[in-house]
């Protein structure tokens, strides 16, 4: 019957939902990280009797069935939540749009809102501003931000600026800036884990940003908390589950009425 074969697309939207809502409750303490939302949509429909408007009864509507639902996309809520203090000079949060630049370990410029860094120290003394996986944040003009942490502590200013106050002085030594960038269709990107994204057709191309351009500031010794809401999704979570039951039940009504047919010939 084909109630059995409808029902049983919405048990699989179904636990699409319930797999992405699960992801977004085990993200709850990750850092930046942003919820998705699963979106659905019904699948083709067949047309048992057409409208007729030569008919002398003028049929107004089709007389039509569908055939179920499928899920097309997930849509990642990009707005901020609140901000924590971490106490670490080399956390950063960035309160508006736009996200960091990151050079990963295959060398491929990636994205992110999880501002977490750590310092990388090298053989000669300096050190390297890296994300908890090591990859390298860039500076403006693309390269690693590189500096001699004996110099003094880093100082990053509201517009991304990089500076170094040098011990036992007030004298502020400006380095270099982040790279920050934003993107046409954030919703495109495509996520890789590990907090980052990396950019595709659709999404648009980087578009660095400035203060011409954009009020996005840099907050230095805060991260971002994930914008995920225990209490929304679990009632997504009951809801999707109570969708899934019913398309069960649908699939063995569907089961009871062939058997009574099947029991009609007896």
């Amino acid at each position: 019957m084909r109630s059995m074969w409808t029902a049983a697309t919405g048990m699989k939207a179904q636990q699409f939902n319930i797999d992405t809502i699960s992801h977004n409750l085990s993200n709850v303490n990750t850092t930046a990280y942003k919820r998705n939302r699963a979106e659905f949509q019904d699948l083709f429909y067949a047309n048992i009797r057409r409208m007729n408007q030569l008919d002398e009864r003028k049929r107004p509507v089709n007389l039509e069935v569908g055939h179920g639902t499928q899920p097309v996309a997930t849509k990642r809520d990009f707005s901020t939540y609140s901000f924590i203090d971490s106490g670490s000079p080399t956390d950063l949060a960035l309160q508006g749009e736009g996200f960091f630049c990151i050079s990963d370990r295959r060398g491929e410029e990636v994205y992110t809102r999880d501002g977490s860094f750590k310092l990388s120290m090298l053989d000669d003394g300096t050190a390297n501003l890296v994300t908890s996986d090591g990859n390298y944040v860039l500076s403006a003009n693309g390269d690693r931000i590189n500096f001699d942490p004996s110099v003094g502590d880093l100082v990053f200013s509201l517009d991304g600026r990089i500076s170094q106050k040098i011990t036992g002085t007030d004298q502020m030594d400006e380095i270099t800036s982040l790279k920050l960038v934003r993107f046409p269709n954030p919703q495109a990107l495509e996520a890789r884990g590990r907090n980052l994204y990396a950019r595709t057709i659709n999404s648009g191309g980087p578009v660095a940003l400035t203060e011409a351009n954009s009020t996005t500031s840099v907050l230095q010794n805060y991260l971002e908390m994930s914008n995920v809401q225990i209490v929304d999704e679990m009632v997504r979570m009951i809801t999707a589950q109570r969708a899934y039951e019913i398309n069960s039940k649908a699939i063995t009504t569907s089961d009871e009425m062939l058997q009574t047919a099947n029991g009609l010939k007896r």
